[in-house]
């Protein structure tokens, strides 16, 4: 499968990407709000990759730099539940430093959402963030998501215990905002 935007394609992630993730994952800017141990290796990325590739309730892209075809990062999508129509994004990063803050992780989130909402029939779209992550609040806040609470305590990373801000977005939502 693959979707496409003006500047990316997202395609399912291949094992051969498995080595492109666990470089990027060791990277501060890349973990730092995500559920990554620093003891985090090669051997757990593929033990990882394998198990959600073995589960239909998770999906595993890779988004490439359209103009180039080379990946600059990475969404896992998990909790997807056909019957309930929801799914949560539980992942999402670019990973290439120098395609950040131009807009390619916005431009993910909506090829994904609109995957979601339109190709999937998702009622429900959730994620969360970690405390103190603003960059992607105000993101997620701009594309639509709704706040919905804190789950306490709720992750945790190198032996420490973290908040997650819950957000969601409804698909009356997504269509009044982006379908007209």
């Amino acid at each position: 499968m693959e979707l496409m935007s003006e500047n990316l394609i997202i395609r399912n992630s291949t094992f051969n990407d498995c080595k492109t993730f666990e470089v990027w994952e060791k990277k501060d800017y890349v973990k730092e709000f995500l559920a990554i141990d620093d003891s985090r290796d090669y051997e757990e990325v593929v033990r990882e990759f394998i198990l959600r590739e073995d589960d239909f309730t998770n999906m595993q892209f890779t988004i490439v730099f359209k103009k180039i075809l080379i990946p600059i990062g990475r969404i896992y999508i998990s909790h997807y539940d056909e019957c309930l129509k929801s799914l949560d994004i539980t992942r999402i990063y670019i990973g290439e430093e120098e395609y950040i803050g131009k807009g390619y992780g916005k431009e993910a989130m909506k090829i994904i959402l609109r995957y979601a909402f339109v190709n999937l029939e998702m009622e429900r779209v959730t994620l969360d963030t970690f405390d103190g992550n603003k960059r992607a609040d105000n993101l997620y806040k701009e594309l639509g998501f709704v706040d919905e609470g804190c789950a306490r305590n709720s992750i945790k990373k190198n032996g420490k215990y973290y908040n997650l801000n819950l957000k969601s977005m409804l698909r009356d939502e997504y269509f009044s905002r982006y379908i007209r």
